[in-house]
């Protein structure tokens, strides 16, 4: 059985991410230990509420750096809501910038929506040849965010390295759903609150552990 850690950072509402993940087949331990999370088959980075917030207990616990360490080793990290959105560079809330972990480039902004959040079920785009979606490329998951990146990470990412695959979805603009980039995978809905399609999609990260 895989060992997956949910990163315990002081993000509220975590319970629901560690029985989802062991609903999917893994065992789970909630803990933001470091041998733990270097010895673990994947690392969870989940998170909710605002950007500067998370980084702040991201930050307490020391998470970008055992975040990086797992990363230079090619160790699984899947990032969950705000935990896609500190993987990008900067996050821009109430006239405020905060610097995220920089693993893709792009702003992490308020999305331009008549009604933000946005809230629901929505479809999402899955990018051609996903691992994450496979099986559940026509399904719906549940998202609740008033920010997101609406640019490219891809566009930002020349040289010699494989470019990420982003998955989108749309409220009032395009915005990134979900990344796949080798060691780092991250969704901006909620796969544990999205029903049997989001069990799916973590059963499908478990088997890459």
């Amino acid at each position: 059985m895989k060992r997956v850690v949910v990163l315990d950072h002081g993000s509220g509402n975590v319970r629901s991410a560690v029985r989802a993940l062991q609903r999917a087949g893994a065992e789970v331990e909630l803990t933001a230990d470091p041998r733990a999370v270097s010895e673990a088959h994947g690392l969870v980075v989940p998170g909710v509420g605002a950007f500067a917030a998370v980084m702040e207990g991201l930050r307490a616990v020391r998470g970008p750096m055992m975040i990086e360490r797992r990363l230079a080793g090619g160790r699984p990290v899947l990032g969950i809501c705000v935990g896609l959105q500190v993987m990008f560079t900067t996050g821009r809330e109430h006239g405020v910038v905060t610097e995220g972990l920089g693993e893709w480039p792009g702003d992490v902004v308020r999305l331009d929506a008549p009604v933000v959040p946005h809230m629901g079920w929505s479809e999402v785009r899955p990018a051609a040849g996903s691992r994450l979606f496979a099986g559940v490329e026509d399904e719906r998951f549940y998202f609740v965010h008033s920010y997101g990146v609406v640019t490219d990470p891809a566009a930002g990412m020349a040289g010699p390295l494989r470019p990420p695959l982003v998955s989108w979805a749309w409220h009032g603009v395009d915005f990134v759903a979900a990344v796949e980039n080798d060691a780092l995978s991250a969704t901006q809905f909620h796969p544990e609150k999205s029903g049997d399609a989001g069990a799916q999609l973590l059963a499908n990260w478990i088997e890459t552990l």
